[in-house]
């Protein structure tokens, strides 16, 4: 079993997803935001790789896309950084990003490498369903990564169960039809969340966009296995200096009790 599975069979509610991007605020921040983000309770990482057209991402996460693309950081660079982070990070991590790049540097030397430093899954939302299923999906597979789809409130029935079906890991379900770190309604995602409950989906079901403290957690939490924070903690960031300072504070404010 994966370590997402692993993490889904132990946990089966309040799942923390943080997204952070390689490579900021600094070239080699990566590292001890991943580690500051695990010794102050993320139960998963998922590691932005920065891209110069980001179509789902909001303006917050977009700048911090373009100032590690200005800091150096390239897919390359970021497999380099983590080439031994399994000896100090154990929760399981996904690599978020865009189809352009990953093309551009091979799909299967990709999912070979990313398999190989130890990664455990893939977001690519630019991947369509059909290529997924006639061509990548089965590179996907051959390497041992969990592949996620995302579902948005407008997505049918139909091929809600379908993304399931091919899904592994968990389902991303997006909370509105924004790009990231937008203002969310909460009682209406609820009511979609609820629907997602009614189909009885074989895997987990994750929420993201709009999520950005302990409120908006919990509201996501009541009808999931957990939830994403992407733009909150990247915003977070901006700013300041001590990285395990201010993802221990913000951390702390999420999970409270």
């Amino acid at each position: 079993m994966s370590r997402i599975g692993k993490l889904f069979q132990e946990k089966k509610e309040r799942v923390l997803n943080v997204y952070c991007t390689a490579g900021y605020p600094e070239l080699n921040s990566t590292l001890k935001v991943m580690k500051a983000l695990e010794e102050n309770g993320a139960d998963l990482i998922e590691l932005g790789m920065p891209y110069s057209d980001p179509l789902a991402d909001g303006e917050v996460i977009q700048v911090s896309s373009s100032k590690a693309l200005h800091n150096g950081m390239m897919i390359h660079v970021l497999f380099e950084q983590l080439e031994n982070f399994r000896s100090e990070i154990k929760i399981p991590v996904i690599l978020m990003g865009y189809m352009n790049p990953v093309l551009q540097y091979g799909f299967e030397n990709f999912c070979r490498d990313a398999a190989g430093v130890g990664i455990d899954g893939l977001i690519l939302p630019d991947l369509p369903q059909y290529e997924f299923e006639t061509e990548y999906g089965a590179i996907i597979k051959k390497y041992g990564l969990d592949f996620i789809f995302l579902i948005t409130p407008e997505t049918s029935e139909e091929r809600v169960k379908k993304l399931d079906e091919l899904s592994t890991g968990f389902l991303y379900a997006v909370s509105s039809s924004a790009t990231t770190g937008g203002n969310t309604d909460f009682d209406t995602v609820e009511k979609y969340l609820q629907r997602l409950k009614s189909y009885k989906l074989n895997n987990p079901i994750l929420v993201g966009f709009g999520i950005k403290d302990k409120q908006t957690f919990e509201s996501a939490c009541k009808y999931s296995s957990g939830a994403i924070i992407g733009s909150a903690f990247i915003k977070a960031l901006e700013n300041r200096n001590d990285i395990e300072t201010t993802t221990k504070e913000f951390l702390n404010k999420v999970l409270k009790k």
